[in-house]
């Protein structure tokens, strides 16, 4: 399924565990953007449906240029937290897409993470699926419940 929700859980456990170093924006966009390439490759009915932005380097740069964009916006709208910085963003975006790529190279046999180098993808079936999905989201819930109680701590 093209931008999948499981893969923001991992997000949200970096955001909690490194609130300051993680752009939790810049990771959910570059896994959106990254699956905006499968969608595009689905309706046009090309083959391989995970291609360019699903090998680590095309991730890595994707990933770079969502961070990218999400400094850009922050410094645009004078943005002061660390969610808008260049530092936290980039880390972000790079993780972000880099976890997407990862991710998915577990569950998708067309996908090649490591093209240009080789085509073969040792991670298909690492983990199994409902395994896989079940971290995703315990992840996610662990990362809220650490930013949430960050929050509390704070107020």
């Amino acid at each position: 399924m093209p931008v999948t929700p499981f893969h923001f859980g991992p997000g949200l456990l970096l955001k909690g565990l490194a609130p300051s170093r993680v752009s939790l924006a810049a990771f959910v966009l570059a896994n959106v953007v990254i699956d905006a390439e499968s969608v595009v490759n689905l309706l046009a009915g090309r083959s391989p449906v995970h291609a360019t932005f699903h090998t680590l380097a095309g991730a890595t740069i994707a990933g770079a240029a969502c961070g990218a964009l999400v400094a850009w916006v922050g410094r645009r709208r004078g943005a002061a937290s660390a969610e808008w910085r260049a530092g936290p963003a980039l880390v972000g975006g790079v993780l972000g897409g880099l976890g997407q790529t990862g991710l998915d190279a577990i569950m998708h046999s067309d996908l090649r993470p490591f093209l240009p180098v080789s085509a073969a993808n040792p991670l298909l079936g690492a983990v199994d699926l409902d395994l896989l999905h079940l971290a995703c989201v315990v992840t996610g819930v662990v990362g809220l419940a650490v930013l949430g109680m960050r929050q509390w701590r704070r107020s």
